[in-house]
């Protein structure tokens, strides 16, 4: 019985180990390409619609096949290597090559040239590089490289020149340069590299210009990347994030960047970063502004070539050390809410001052905000705005000593919270609600300096 077993054993392996085998040569397409189990016959021509690797001998039943169809979907096997796709010239929608836990290299794919649609490697092991992809010459969707633990380089990828959609390099640990990116000039609609600690530049993506309206870019959580070199032909995105990057100083490799439209400038988290000079020359910004929790900057001097109205939010929060929003003189008007909070320096809001109207659109979403600045005196950068969509929320900040500066102001569209100011006089609250049109749907006024009023405001709470 035991002779029995492990006959069956060996014929159960040998049958798993068909399509890991190792290439001694290629042919052309209706020619013969050797491996150790025999010669592979490059005659099956197209084979049709989608195939999936559902085993790792699954692989062998695309050998002597030079296109597919549909997608190629390569994923939950064991096998070492691709060899019995060496006749395979082109992939007609998506080829997907995931969740291989023993495959060491594509050499198996050298034949390719064309995918039709997405090209996405993700979570495979042991994959070392992408050398087997070098005839590709564009993906016409997105290009996705993700999750790769040992992957070092992305050399194989040389002969791509355009992305249609998306370009995502995110979560390889080891990966420290995108040179293989090198020939890609376009791209249609976002790039995104995040969380590959060991990335050190973007040297690679240097070839890269924008599309027509741009494209978005994010850049997030690359601990070891010290600046934004390879970004330095950009002149226009449709939104830039920049979040995360433990180790960059300045955005000087921006300077040439003029626009964001509709997606837009959201700068946080970035613990080094001193400046935000590499953006002086940036006019317009169309949708919203967030610059949050960079603890070493130490202006917004950077943005003082933005003028005139933001689509979106406008929100300063968490920047220990600016003083002053000067850089925002030219911002005429906030489109979404108005956050200004948490910045332990901050002293006055006078950068503020060429915003007048509304802020917000009439949405739930969009109330304004000054909240925990502890150096703040005053609120004078404020009087031209009449209005707020949602709540008015003023609250801890304890060196608040009027709130003059909304004196404008006659209506909003939520609550009213006013409270836990230290040495704001109660008074400055009531007189508020005097200009008010209509009372607010809930007034929170408490734990600010109890005075008493002479005369008592007629809708003093």
């Amino acid at each position: 019985m035991t002779y029995i077993k492990n006959l069956i054993l060996g014929l159960v392996l040998a049958v798993a180990a068909v399509g890991c085998s190792d290439i001694s040569s290629s042919g052309e397409d209706g020619g013969t390409t050797d491996t150790d189990t025999g010669p592979i016959e490059c005659n099956l021509g197209e084979y049709s619609g989608d195939f999936t690797t559902d085993t790792q001998s699954d692989v062998a039943t695309l050998a002597g096949y030079t296109s597919i169809s549909g997608d190629l979907r390569i994923e939950y096997s064991s096998c070492e290597d691709l060899n019995d796709l060496i006749c395979l010239t082109s992939v007609g929608e998506t080829l997907m090559i995931r969740n291989n836990y023993a495959l060491t290299n594509l050499a198996g794919l050298s034949a390719l040239t064309s995918v039709g649609e997405d090209l996405w490697l993700n979570d495979n092991d042991t994959l070392t590089d992408l050398n087997g992809l070098s005839g590709i010459t564009s993906v016409t969707s997105d290009l996705g490289i993700a999750e790769n633990p040992v992957l070092t380089n992305l050399d194989g990828l040389g002969g791509i020149t355009s992305v249609g959609y998306r370009l995502t390099v995110s979560g390889n640990p080891v990966l420290t340069n995108l040179d293989g990116l090198s020939g890609i000039t376009s791209v249609g609609y976002q790039l995104r590299v995040s969380e590959n600690p060991a990335l050190t530049n973007l040297d690679g993506l240097s070839a890269l210009t924008p599309a027509s309206g741009g494209f978005s870019v994010e850049i997030s959580d690359n601990d070891a990347l010290t600046n934004l070199d390879g970004l330095s032909g950009l002149t226009s995105v449709d939104s830039l994030v920049i979040t995360g990057n433990d180790a960059i100083v300045d955005l000087s490799a921006l300077s040439a960047l003029t626009a964001v439209y509709g997606g837009g400038l959201v700068i946080w988290e970035n613990d080094a970063l001193e400046n935000l000079d590499g953006l002086s020359a940036v006019t317009s910004v169309s949708a919203g502004l967030l610059i949050q929790h960079n603890p070493s900057l130490e202006n917004l001097d950077g943005l003082g070539g933005i003028i005139g109205p933001l689509g979106w939010d406008l929100s300063i929060l968490g920047n220990d050390l600016i003083t002053d929003l000067d850089g925002l003189v030219d911002i005429t008007s906030v489109g979404g809410a108005l956050e200004i909070a948490g910045n332990a320096a901050l002293s006055n809001l006078d950068g503020l001052s060429g915003i007048s109207g509304w802020v917000g659109e009439d949405s739930s979403y969009d109330h304004m905000t000054i909240v925990a600045n502890p150096n703040l005196t005053n609120l004078d950068g404020l009087d031209g705005i009449i209005s707020v969509s949602a709540d008015l929320i003023i609250q801890h900040n304890p060196s608040l000593e009027n709130i003059d500066g909304l004196s404008g102001i006659t209506s909003i569209g939520g609550d009213l919270g006013i409270n836990n100011n230290g040495i704001l006089p109660d008074c400055e609250v009531c007189d508020l609600l005097d200009q008010f049109t209509s009372l607010p749907q809930t007034i929170y006024a408490n734990n600010n300096l109890d005075d008493s009023c002479t005369p008592v405001p007629s809708n003093c709470p």
